[in-house]
């Protein structure tokens, strides 16, 4: 016999003062292969026409269903509903601007931080498509392939401690996304170039190693690896 489910989700719209942040109850029963995203897709076109949250590919690859779950940041897509106790309670990504309800804003969290690290390739002269596919050596290229897989979907971000203190934080999305171009041999910047980015209390000086964005990667990404790699390597380079 199949389960009935109880959802307990977080409603608030801060666009309308009249809103105040609630949780709303709402149940279904389990059907074979149900994902949080299919049960919420239920729950919205059966029960609750009103209820925000986001979705893009359904296949764990846009990041853009991010939430959290039982209190631990996932993805909706991805995390199947038979893995949870009856009781699930879903609530909206930490330390990211609330559009409404689980739909946060990740893609403004991540152009600043985008921005300000650069993430791009910057390259000695203008860009040829030559330069550009340029041959590169096989283990460079899964070296910086391995990197480049993270979907952006901010659960590193809400599961880190420092992220919810600091507004400033790069998070082990941005120390990653400095890992990848730091290994990129097209890149022209130099190490000071990317330690004067990462090296302060806004960078990886300010990442407690608790562990919270490693172990909540959906992509299973080696972030504090990472972290701990730039953080040896500065010191190495007498970085100050």
């Amino acid at each position: 016999m199949s389960r009935r489910l109880t959802f307990s989700v977080f409603r608030h719209n801060p666009r309308d003062p009249a809103s105040l942040p609630h949780q709303e109850t709402y149940s279904l029963d389990e059907q074979p292969g149900m994902t949080l995203f299919i049960a919420l897709s239920q729950i919205r076109d059966g029960q609750d026409p009103s209820l925000n949250f986001d979705f893009v590919c359904r296949a764990g690859v846009c990041g853009s269903c991010a939430m959290v779950i039982n209190g631990r940041p996932g993805l909706a897509c991805r995390t199947q509903t038979k893995d949870l106790p009856s009781g699930i309670s879903l609530f909206p990504l930490p330390s990211f601007e609330l559009i409404g309800d689980l739909s946060v804003n990740t893609g403004k969290w991540m152009r600043a931080m985008s921005e300000r690290i650069e993430t791009w390739a910057h390259l000695a002269e203008a860009p040829d498509i030559d330069r550009l596919e340029a041959r590169m050596e096989p283990a460079m290229a899964e070296a910086i392939y391995e990197l480049d897989r993270c979907i952006e979907c901010g659960c590193c971000v809400a599961a880190c401690g420092t992220a919810r203190m600091r507004d400033d934080f790069l998070g082990a999305v941005g120390m990653n996304k400095i890992a990848r171009f730091r290994l990129d041999p097209r890149d022209t910047r130099s190490d000071k170039d990317y330690y004067e980015v990462i090296g302060d209390d806004t960078g990886v000086f300010g990442c407690m190693s608790l562990l919270g964005c490693h172990d909540v990667c959906p992509k299973d990404l080696p972030l504090q690896t990472q972290i701990a790699y730039l953080r040896r390597q500065m010191v190495k380079q007498g970085f100050r």
